[in-house]
């Protein structure tokens, strides 16, 4: 069996330490959104891939979800000196990072190639795929006007209201061409957000098509509980799009691609309504606060996908 886990911000890097955990190199694959990519300083910053690489390898700040461990920022503290900008913040080690794989892709690397270096250089056995080699960027329509994705995240904090979201790039971008369809057997959806994180993946025409036609299980965890978003700002923005905050909405929004949907145990009620879809419907701890947490997470994900 090989698992597809396609995933993106803090909420998907977590449960994919989970499977990191419980399945072997050969078993998995993560496919990463790179919508949230952009260019700042002169610097290429794919945060997603980041953030599940300093996952994976046991090196992210543990208690923002985002960026390294043990961070120094004498870099950002000489650049505020300079007047430059530092809305968005560049620790020392993370730097080197992003210096190296601007580097490497002015040389003509892929982001593809350059990704594989970066997991091998930091002890990561597990495959860590961009959803594209093409560039996709998230673009947000605010009522403040239209913003680049990490201005509206980052520099914004999410204040303006959303109107719309737009994946540019998309329409023409091919699905990463190492990504082995053939040999996949189970999708999993991470509980990221749909919008941010899982729309600009699903915009993607060979992925999307891939996941509809399949016939392999195809099954989404819900990141709403009770009306609530676990991590960022998916509530408030799904306010501001006119839809009901909630689990039941997040199936809806997958039920052309998934034929299983995962909802919290806090939202049991919701079960019969999400199998109204069309979709097997169960309900797990799906709050990851600890290792435990996303292990048994995992796993429970993963003996519903077998029961298809």
């Amino acid at each position: 069996m090989t698992l597809l886990a396609i995933t993106g911000g803090v909420g998907g890097a977590k449960l994919a330490l989970g499977m990191a955990h419980i399945l072997d190199a050969d078993e998995v694959t993560f496919l990463v959104n790179t919508g949230d990519d952009f260019e700042h300083l002169g610097l290429h910053i794919s945060p997603d891939l980041d953030t599940l690489a300093y996952t994976l390898a046991g090196i992210s700040n543990k208690t923002v979800g985002w960026g390294r461990e043990n961070e120094t920022w004498n870099f950002e503290a000489s650049l505020q000196a300079l007047g430059g900008e530092t809305w968005f913040r560049l620790g020392d080690k993370d730097l080197a990072l992003h210096i190296h794989r601007t580097h490497l892709l002015r040389g003509g690397s892929s982001l593809t190639s350059v990704t594989r270096s970066i997991s091998k250089a930091l002890g990561i056995h597990h495959t860590i795929l961009p959803m594209s080699d093409d560039p996709v960027r998230t673009v947000v329509t605010t009522d403040e006007g239209t913003l680049p994705f990490q201005e509206y995240f980052v520099h914004r904090q999410c204040e303006p209201r959303v109107l719309s979201l737009d994946y540019r790039g998309a329409d023409s971008a091919r699905l990463n061409p190492s990504l082995a369809l053939d040999d996949v057997s189970c999708v999993i959806i991470c509980p990221s957000n749909p919008y941010l994180s899982i729309g600009p993946m699903l915009a993607v025409e060979d992925l999307r098509d891939f996941l509809s036609r399949s016939d392999i299980p195809v099954v989404a965890i819900s990141p709403i509980v009770k009306g609530v978003a676990l991590k960022g700002p998916t509530a408030k923005m799904m306010g501001e799009l006119g839809l009901e905050t909630s689990a039941a909405t997040i199936a809806d929004s997958y039920k052309d691609i998934c034929s299983g949907f995962v909802l919290d145990c806090q939202d049991t009620e919701l079960v019969g309504v999400v199998s109204e879809f069309g979709l097997r419907t169960v309900a797990f701890q799906t709050i990851m606060r600890t290792l435990q947490d996303r292990i048994d997470l995992a796993r429970n994900v993963l003996k519903f996908c077998n029961s298809f």
